[in-house]
């Protein structure tokens, strides 16, 4: 055992140096690359001024051609007429100074703006973009908590109960389905001015405001009408029941807020009920229509949706449908939004100009290059840092792709290695269209995420950034991170921060960016900001006393000086400054202040009750798992009232205690957590009383059928921390827990919990099996027998990730016979079993059992959904892979190109369910926004709807949006404005992609007119333009029209980027494409061969590129009757491709599909005419399936 122990290390350090040598080989290409493109800019910037150069083209030296043999593979399968965008090619390793040029542009960002012009195909990017521009969201619109803000009179009271009694808990069922809180807040009637500051707060957080009012509206409400109805900037959903009553008048102040709501509501947003009959008739009528804004307009469902779904059916839980075999918590993905929103929301960020000059370094720095430890002591500023600078790269950097992950306290879910993991490799599956399943197992998972890494890394061109935040807070974080150790590849850069005292020693040998304590004037400047943006000005002494206190690294901590500065403001506001100034000077570090705003916040409530209800509150939170919702508080404590609650939220949220994540409450800070625990948990008896009554509470919701992603959450893990071994075991056992764990991808933390109870991988399949029995006893009915088929599908697909493939099978055959059964044969979850019971075959290497019941499974989907549903997708994705594996490529090839253009057309992309929801509820948001006057904003903001629209495949109404856009920009700017170009694009775009080619010839026409007259010769609209408008030409036949403006691309691109840059080269391709389909070899024949030198000088010999353009050159040879110069040019061209096969271990996809530019060659020989004896097999396999491929760009 110890020699083969030596001999893995051995080993494994061979690798290593071996990783180290050819990536520092890499990085020297990659620096002669740079210092190349330098030159010849600096070359090109001579020329412009007059200057005559020499010229490096001219030389007989071969000193300027580099190859470079770091090649990867394209994005699969780019289509030809998208809005408005240059697609990416992605297939260089370079870093910052990457090669510039249409096709290389990671987004259109880098053109004309987010959101000027998108690509479907692009949609990853372009969803991304929509959640980097942070200020277009509110929290209401990326939270998971619909809540609902009630404003009711004397007169309304009724209305008001039966709506709490009646309706509200059909609604918090309905949420609570789906994953969301339901919170419906009210204030009691007789509050006068109490809690304006919470009232006002609430409805700024609030997703729908309801007024129920009759006949008066007191003056104390009118504010509160006001701040919901009349000032609605962001168009929030708002109703009004107006009861009417016959006989009598409502008073001039219900009438006047009523006319004015009617004057403003031009989009339908705020909705009047006017209702004369019985009130319980008109509370259902404000429930039906409540229940359709929380559906369309505030979650975003569709109309057939909500035909075809029953939202309050377990089934309508969106996760598996839509990522297939992905198992993807949409909650994690929630979470990490609100952690990075609520890491840069700061107005004081003094002194990162240095940190961010550095983290800019290390991003440009050679390779390899190790981690980046961003350390400093807690509270001093890193997560702002990190969290400023992402936003900084994702503004100046596009083409940068940044994964990042922001880990809160100890324990918690966001702290979970595997987890972490599991979600940074989907979002390297998402970038790369990966349509592999991705292992559950622990340790699979953290072996494969480097190879995950390196493959998006050789197709990603320009640099990935991995950024960890609060890393140290991982449990056994060494062990569960030790990819961090191996050399990564010669693109990505890694930054980690940690705290000082727990940063694991090995790691503190790694470049480090200490934060230093703000110097003692610039934590003064902050908390006098404070102080002033609430209008109080601290006396020069009291300054003094200031500045003398902020010396010590405690006292200048950033989190310190901040508390300190809002400890003042509130302070002043209360009318006691001298005395809290000198209570705050007394407290020397963080914790030590953080008590102190504890105890001011006790002292500021009015009753002991309401002083006992935040203890208990705080100490609930603190002892919990992820934290605990308003919902769950107003359930353990009946005496407690919205206007208490709220109050105390508000209190604490501003004094940096609490804060939202996910729809929970939760700290902070870590000293926040800390100082619960010592100002009211001292003692294990205490804790342990506060998690029992959590227990207690999801317990509770068990034993009445409720299992929820909270009870998942918390419950097992709550049994863990007190060792209740065999409760944890029952709990365990209830199958609709383990369910709802494993189905969002919680497998380790279900491992964990198996492990904690002592039982091994067949016990605890013997356990499930058991319960499975038991529970099918009692099973009656349709509905319950289709729940059971769910559970054994589960166990099926559980016992698979175990590694018990034998076992999986039986749970996954029991799944399929049921639901054949008790639904139909040929019904849809008929084919899910199929599918499920297939990848146990494969994984099993049983490939022809796979085979044929793959097969059945996608004969069933597209019967029952028609060929394009992405449920067919899937199936031909699987049936690729399998394929794939038994190296029949061209049958995999085959399938997975259908799978993808079914993707192309779907709405939806695996992994981005979440950002298209953001999408529609952005898209309704903006539509309150082009009401007013024509101007050049509400122009720009029509053309961004009609582009989301055609996101979300809503062609007809992203075609009236883009037609608005281009009507006002005419009037606004005049016709001949370059902002008009680019929405005639984006209508030409459209036509295209509605096969109306006359109408978008007219439109790409008019856009070239308007840019040749207004825009540079080389500026890269019109080179875009100029692109899309000729590969229309070609796809109508109108191949002379083509011609001059493929001339005109390669004369633009040469006049950008030189004549040697392989943007000119693509140009070139398609232009030789073009000549090819006319028959005129003789002009494409050069065009071919200048391009091929190009790729080889840039991108090196064995790059995709040369081997696309290769093979286009063997098409021309066949045609030519040259057969054996054609068969060693294939031959070539697919010992590039092997390579790229090989280098992705067996996967070698290709972006640029034959769709919009390649020329199919008819000819009337059959191939087998050309063959003659003794010629070689490769261009017997090139002579049937010769074309000419053109690429995009």
């Amino acid at each position: 055992m110890e020699r083969a122990a030596t001999f893995e290390h051995d080993r494994d350090k061979v690798k290593r140096q071996f990783k180290i040598f050819r990536e520092t080989k890499e990085n020297e290409i990659q620096d002669l690359l740079r210092a190349k493109r330098e030159l010849e800019s600096k070359l090109q910037r001579l020329q412009v001024q007059g200057i005559h150069v020499f010229d490096p083209g001219e030389s007989d030296s071969d000193d300027n051609c580099t190859d470079v043999t770091a090649a990867g593979p394209q994005c699969e399968y780019w289509t030809g007429g998208a809005l408005g965008s240059e697609p990416s090619i992605g297939s260089m390793i370079q870093l910052q100074q990457s090669f510039r040029g249409p096709e290389f542009a990671h987004s259109s960002i880098d053109i004309e703006g987010p959101f000027a012009n998108v690509n479907r195909d692009d949609w990853d990017i372009a969803v991304a973009s929509l959640l980097q521009v942070t200020p277009l969201f509110s929290h209401s619109l990326w939270s998971n908590t619909v809540r609902c803000y009630l404003i009711y009179t004397d007169e309304t009271q009724p209305e008001m109960d039966l709506f709490l009694k009646d309706y509200s808990p059909k609604l918090k069922r309905m949420c609570e389905t789906m994953g969301y809180f339901f919170h419906a807040v009210y204030f009691p009637i007789d509050i006068e001015n109490q809690y304006l500051t919470v009232r006002k707060w609430e409805i700024e957080k609030s997703s729908l405001v309801i007024l129920f009012i009759h006949l008066t509206l007191p003056s104390l409400l009118l504010e509160d009408c006001e701040e919901a109805f009349l000032k609605n900037p962001e168009g929030k959903p708002r109703l009004i029941y107006h009861h009417l009553e016959d006989g009598k008048v409502s008073s001039d102040s219900v009438q006047h807020l009523i006319d004015q709501v009617s004057n403003l509501n031009k989009t339908n947003k705020a909705k009047i009920i006017d209702h004369s009959g019985d009130p319980a008739e008109g509370v259902y009528k404000t429930y039906i229509y409540v229940e359709k804004i929380i559906k369309q307009d505030i979650l975003g469902f569709e109309n057939t949706d909500l035909e075809t779904k029953d939202l309050a059916s377990e089934d309508s839980i969106p996760e598996e449908d839509d990522f297939g075999d992905v198992l993807w918590d949409i909650h994690d993905e929630q979470e990490q939004m609100e952690a990075f929103q609520q890491a840069s929301n700061s107005a004081h960020e003094l002194g990162f100009e240095k940190y961010y000059q550095r983290l800019n370094d290390l991003v440009a720095a050679p390779a390899p290059i190790p981690p980046l430890l961003v350390s400093g002591g807690p509270g001093s500023g890193k997560s702002l840092l990190l969290s400023k600078w992402i936003q900084l790269q994702q503004k100046n950097s596009p083409n940068t792709l940044i994964l990042s992950h922001f880990v809160g306290r100890p324990m918690s879910t966001s702290s979970e290695s595997s987890l972490i993991i599991k979600r940074l490799t989907l979002k390297l599956m998402q970038h790369s269209w990966s349509v592999s399943a991705l292992t559950l197992d622990p340790a699979k998972l953290l072996e494969e995420f480097p190879h995950w890494l390196e493959k998006l890394s050789a197709r990603h061109q320009g640099s990935i950034i991995i950024i960890i935040d609060s890393i140290d807070q991982i449990q056994q974080v060494e062990k569960h991170m030790k990819w961090l150790i191996d050399p990564l590849p010669v693109n990505v850069r890694v930054i980690v921060s940690v705290n000082v005292e727990t940063c694991p020693p090995a790691w503190r040998l790694w470049p480090t960016l200490h934060l230093d304590p703000l110097n003692p004037k610039d934590a003064k400047s902050i908390i006098i900001a404070e102080c002033h943006s609430v209008d109080i000005k601290l006396s020069k002494e009291q300054e003094k006393k200031l500045e003398r206190h902020c010396r010590s690294a405690t006292t200048c901590n950033a989190l310190y000086v901040t508390l300190f500065g809002k400890m003042i403001a509130c302070a002043g506001r209360a009318g006691n400054l001298d005395k809290i100034l000198l209570q705050c000077f007394q407290c020397q570090d963080t914790v030590s202040l953080y008590r102190l705003v504890l105890r001011s916040i006790q002292e500021s409530m009015t009753n002991d009750i309401d002083k006992e209800l935040m203890k208990q509150i705080l100490c609930l939170v603190n002892v919990s798992h992820n934290g605990v919702s308003e919902s769950e508080l107003m359930d353990l404590y009946p005496e407690l009232s919205w206007a208490v609650l709220t109050s105390l939220i508000h209190s604490l949220h501003k004094m940096c205690l609490l804060t939202y994540g996910c729809g929970l409450l939760k700290f902070q800070h870590l000293q926040a957590w800390e100082t619960v625990r010592l100002e009211y948990m001292e003692g294990p008896t205490i804790i342990s009383s506060y998690r029992q009554k959590l227990t207690n509470y999801f317990t509770m919701q068990l034993s009445q059928d409720r299992v929820t992603w909270r009870s998942a959450d918390e419950l097992p893990w709550l049994f863990q921390q007190q060792g209740s071994k065999q409760k944890l075991h029952d709990c365990l056992l209830n199958l609709f827990v383990s369910q709802n764990l494993y189905k969002r991808g919680h497998f380790a933390e279900l491992l964990s919990y198996w492990q904690f109870v002592g039982k091994d991988k067949s016990a605890m399949a013997a356990e499930y099996f058991d319960s499975l029995k038991q529970y099918e006893k009692n099973c009656e009915g349709e509905e319950s027998m289709i729940c059971l088929a769910d559970l054994y599908e589960t166990l099926g697909r559980f016992l698979k990730d175990l590694g018990l493939l034998s076992q999986a099978v039986v749970p996954l055959q029991r799944s399929l016979e049921i639901r054949e059964t008790a639904l139909d044969p040929d019904h849809p979850r008929v084919a899910q079993s199929l599918h499920q019971l297939a990848s146990v075959y494969v994984q099993w290497k049983k490939f022809g059992n796979a085979e044929q019941l793959y097969k059945q499974a996608l004969e069933i989907s597209e019967n029952a959904y028609g060929a394009d549903h992405p449920h067919i997708a899937r199936e031909l994705e699987a049936l690729a892979t399998l394929y794939q594996k038994q190296n029949k490529y061209e049958q995999a090839e085959h399938f997975r190109k259908k799978s993808f253009k079914i993707r192309q057309k779907a709405t939806r992309r695996k992994g981005n369910l979440y950002g298209f929801a953001l999408l529609r509820r952005r898209a309704l948001q903006l539509e309150e926004l082009t009401l007013g006057k024509d101007t050049p904003d509400n122009a720009r903001t029509l053309n961004e709807l009609g582009v989301l629209y055609y996101l979300q495949n809503n062609l007809e109404t992203a075609d009236q949006f883009l037609k608005r856009s281009l009507e006002m920009r005419e009037r606004v700017l005049g016709p001949d404005h370059p902002d008009c170009a680019q929405s005639l694009n984006n209508l030409a775009a459209l036509c295209n992609e509605k096969k109306q080619y006359d109408k978008a010839e007219e439109l790409y026409e008019r856009a070239l007119d308007i840019r040749r007259r207004a825009l540079a010769p080389d500026h890269p609209s019109l080179a875009y333009t100029v692109k899309h408008l000729a590969v229309l030409y070609k796809k109508m036949g109108k191949l002379d029209k083509a011609v001059p403006l493929y001339e005109l691309a390669v004369e633009i691109r040469q006049k950008s980027f030189g004549p040697k840059h392989p943007s000119v080269a693509t140009a070139l391709v398609n232009l030789a494409v073009l000549y090819s389909q006319m028959k005129k070899h003789i002009e494409a024949l050069p065009l071919y061969e200048r391009a091929l030198k190009i790729y080889e000088d840039s991108l090196g010999r064995m790059h995709p590129r040369v081997g696309e353009t290769l093979k286009n050159l063997a098409v021309l040879s066949y045609e030519e009757g040259d057969f054996e110069k054609a068969a060693e040019l294939y031959r070539r061209a697919m010992e590039i491709k092997e390579a790229e096969t090989s280098l992705l271990g067996g996967k070698a996809p290709s972006r640029h599909s034959s769709s919009g530019d390649t020329v199919s060659l008819k000819t009337t020989h059959s191939p087998n005419v050309f063959l003659h004896q003794g010629q070689s097999s490769s261009l017997a396999q090139f002579s049937t399936s010769k074309k000419f491929q053109g690429v995009k760009g």
